[in-house]
């Protein structure tokens, strides 16, 4: 469960005044845990893993977002 806690307290992290090499790092270090989980995941099959990887996907879908810059325009 050590991979569990370690997915809480990122969760936790402030993403305020971050620089590119933060974003960078932030973004790396989700999709890692991310990973991680859904492997614990698929032995498991707890409920409570899947909402964690949820939400560390919709914070590194925001960092990514702010890091790329926003490519699509919408209304065309």
């Amino acid at each position: 469960m050590d991979l569990i806690d370690e997915a809480l307290e990122f969760e936790k992290r402030n993403l305020k005044s971050l620089s590119t090499s933060d974003r960078i790092e932030i973004s790396r270090k989700a999709k890692a845990l991310i990973l991680g989980l859904n492997e614990i995941y698929k032995n498991k099959k707890e409920d409570r893993i899947m909402e964690i990887m949820k939400r560390l996907t919709a914070l590194k879908r925001k960092v990514e977002k702010r890091l790329n810059g926003k490519h699509l325009v919408t209304g065309l």
